[in-house]
This record gives structure tokens, sequence and C-alpha cells, in this order.
């Protein structure tokens, strides 16, 4: 992943980050409130070589000596010889095997000093216990490690800093706990979005759409959580974001379909509820406002849904024609001032896939189009059944609806791939449920979801139409 799409995910998901930030930071000081605190208080010992002498080469070898037996000491400290005594004196409720998890002794590095320190709950008790050690210690070397000699120890031990009684605890250090639960709570924040980002396979973004197809994006729909209500945008809310969205997506497909006398679209998606039939309707009612008259054909016979949104009869429609039960202008209706017709789908036949397939249903494509400057089918979902298929193959071209944070990588790539191996021509695609831009105003050429915009296409029309005019 490069650094752009790092910052993209934070933006996506930072309220995932701050929640586990906040409660990082939250454990740290559950956990330091909880803890038992524990104090540390040291001891320094000092080892010497007795010397009779006072030449200086006996006193270097003494203290070379002291430098090579210290680091033999270190290990005697934490040793039940010295440790038991201290129990018994203090009168601690435990062992000298468990007081030994209390004490550490070490040498600084090529020295003649040990430091013993000693740890308790208690900040008086880890000072007389480093005190007691260090006393013991000394016993424990003098009497039974180095004997007396001529009435005196070869090795002598001082006290050079006594135990004193700590101020604060070590444990728990409460700024850094804070830091590390600051730390681990944005890595698990940042790596659970990032785990989310991998996993999630729906389509985002237009480098989601250009990893899948070069295929342009006629529009962008704009999201509206109330497009229950206002189905018909542009004539409940024409002046919206929304109901421009829309006005951009007629400009994009005129301009796509520059010169063709033909002009017979069929809208599919992936799969329900990605608002296909909501685009349908939308973008016939913003062909209809520049004068051209357009149809709406019904083609989703089994689940029928415009007698709902435009509340029209929808008894009779498009079933009852290809099986000869009535005439197109028995059926077909008005909607609004504009020139905006509806042929709905009437009632669900056992056979859906045979009649969209029919003859009848390709003569009344045809007369439609000679009726009408524009017509529009709605077709199934291509994952669901075969008709958007069969409709496309009669049509000048398909619109994919793709639904943003909704129809998932393969979703899309299954359904191209179907329509391809069917030789059905896919113009664009239409991104639904997007959230509002905020540069600004819209622009048909200004869309910058796919892969190829709408400028591009024109631009490669253009190309290739001055290059058949030279020759």
């Amino acid at each position: 992943m490069e650094l752009r799409e790092y910052l993209l995910i934070l933006r996506k998901y930072w309220a995932l980050v701050v929640v586990t930030t906040v409660l990082g930071i939250a454990a740290a000081l559950g956990l330091s409130w909880l803890a038992t605190p524990e104090y540390q208080s040291k001891t320094q010992l000092y080892v010497s070589v007795r010397s009779d002498g006072g030449n200086t080469g006996d006193l270097v070898q003494g203290a070379n000596y002291s430098r090579q037996i210290v680091n033999s000491y270190v290990s005697v400290v934490s040793s039940s010889a010295v440790l038991d005594p201290v129990v018994e004196e203090l009168g601690l409720d435990m062992t000298g095997s468990q007081l030994a998890d209390h004490i550490t002794a070490a040498s600084p590095s090529d020295s003649a000093l040990i430091d013993i320190t000693a740890s308790s709950s208690s900040a008086e008790e880890s000072a007389e216990i480093a005190e007691a050690v260090g006393e013991s210690f000394k016993n424990v070397v003098q009497t039974q490690l180095e004997p007396e000699v001529n009435g005196a120890s070869p090795i002598s031990l001082t006290t050079t800093q006594n135990a004193l009684v700590p101020k604060s605890p070590v444990s728990p250090n409460l700024l850094v706990n804070i830091a590390l639960g600051l730390l681990i709570g944005l890595a698990v924040g940042y790596g659970a979005a990032i785990l989310r980002t991998v996993l999630d396979r729906r389509i985002y973004t237009s480098e989601d759409l250009a990893q899948i197809t070069a295929k342009p994006v006629l529009g962008e729909i704009i999201d509206d959580p109330e497009a229950d209500k206002n189905r018909i945008i542009l004539s409940t809310k024409p002046q919206s974001p929304r109901a421009e969205s829309f006005r951009s997506l007629r400009t994009n497909l005129q301009f796509l379909n520059v010169g063709s006398k033909k002009r017979l679209f069929v809208v599919t998606s992936s799969k329900p509820g990605e608002g296909k039939s909501t685009t349908t309707l939308n973008l016939a009612a913003a062909i209809s406002q520049t004068g051209s008259s357009v149809v709406v054909v019904e083609g989703d016979l089994r689940l029928p849904t415009f007698a709902k949104y435009l509340d029209i009869e929808g008894g009779a429609g498009l079933t009852d024609v290809l099986i000869g039960r009535a005439e197109l202008s028995d059926v077909l209706q008005r909607w609004g001032r504009n020139p905006f017709y509806v042929l709905p789908a009437g009632r669900t036949p056992p056979n859906p896939s045979e009649l969209l397939g029919s003859d009848e249903m390709e003569q009344t494509l045809e007369t439609l189009q000679d009726q009408f400057d524009y017509v529009i089918v709605d077709a199934p979902p291509v994952l669901a059944v075969t008709d958007a298929v069969v409709l496309g193959k009669l049509s000048t071209g398909l619109l994919m609806v793709v639904a943003t944070g909704f129809t998932t990588k393969q979703e899309l790539e299954h359904s191209l791939q179907v329509l391809e191996t069917a030789a059905a021509n896919v113009l664009g695609l239409v991104a639904t449920m997007t959230p509002p831009k905020k540069e600004g105003p819209y622009s048909y050429g200004q869309y910058g979801y796919g892969a190829r915009t709408v400028n591009e296409i024109m631009g490669e029309q253009k190309e290739r139409t001055e290059s058949t005019r030279g020759e």
C-alpha cells in the first residue's frame, strides 16, 4: 500500500482508531490504579583485599583480586545463607527462597562495587530489607567464604551507600503505562482498520473500479437517506444535488451516443438493491425535461415496482402486450407534464425469460423506438436471472448500476464477464449511493469516480472522426 492509501484508511476508520486508543489509555489507567505499588531501595558495598604491605605492587594485586571475586560474590547475595537470617531478623512472612525473588545484586562493569536492591510493597520495608541483606552478606563473606586469618578476614566489605526509604514507587509508572496504552490502542485500532480494508471486497473508490474495468463512469448518483420517499427526485426536489447528478448522467449518455439513431438502452445491476429502477426512472425524467420523448419499459417482470414508485395503474402492461391481450396504446401511461411515458410490467407471467426473448418483445421495442426519441428498459439484475443478457442483445447498450459500499468487486467482475460472454455492449457504469462531493458544482466532464471520464471518451471519438475525414 502507498502512503495515500494508509491515510485513506485512517480517514475512513478514524472512529475505530480513536475508540481503541481511548480504551488502551483507560486500560492503562485502570491497571495502574489496581496494581500494587512497588518500592525499591539500594545499598552499595565496596570489596577490598587487606594488605599488610604498603608497596604499590601489593595494592595493585589486591585491587585486581577484588574485581575478580566480586562477580562470584554477586550470586551469593541471593543465597539462603544470606537471606534466611534476614527473614528471621525482620520477621518477614516468607521464606528465604521467596525473598530471593525480591532481591537483585549486580556489579558495575570492571569495579569492586556490589549494588544490592530490595523491592517491596512498603517503602520502609524495602529499605530495611536492603540494609539487612547487605549486613548479612558481609557476615557470610567474612565468616564463611573468607574466614579470619591471624585474627582478621583477608576480604574487607565496606558500605558505601546506605539504603534509604524511597519517596515514590518504581511501579506502576503512570506516564509509561499511559504511553504504552496509547501506542497499543493505536496499533490495535489501525491494525483492525487495515484488516477490515483488506477483507472488505466492496467497491468504494475510482481505484476499485479501475482494477475491474476500463468502462467509463457516466455518472455518480448522490446517496439520499430519504430516497424511498423521493423516488423521482427530479419531480420532488428538482434543485437538489441528487437531481443534478441525474441530469449529469443524462448529459453524459447523450454525448456518448452522439450520431446514433438507435437510442434503446437497458439499465441493469449485479444484484437487487443497487438502485437500478430508481436510476432508470430518474434518467428518463431528466431526458424528458429536455423536450425529448422517452418511454421506460419495466423489463423486470418478476419483481415489478413502477406502479408503486410512480403511483400508476400496474394491473396491465408489457406482459399483456407480449401475449396479445392488449395493444401498446392501451397500456402506455404518461407521467407528469413532460413527454415521459411508462410501460409497466403488468401481471407476473410464468415464463418471463421466454417472453423477453420472444419475437413479440423485439417487435414491441422496435415500435417504441419509432414512437419515442429514447427507450429505456429496466432489466433484472445480471446475477439473478438471464433476462438482462437477453434484453441487452436488443439494445444500443447497457448501463451497469454499481452501488458504492454495497456491490463487491467479485459481483461486478462476474456480471461484466457474463455480459461480455453474451456479446452485450456495456456502455458504462452508473455509481449509486455515492457520498456528496465537497469540491463544488457538478459537471459531466469532472466526475472522477471512474477509470475513464466522459471527456476522455469524447476525445477519442473526435480523434477517430477527424482521422476518418482525413482518409
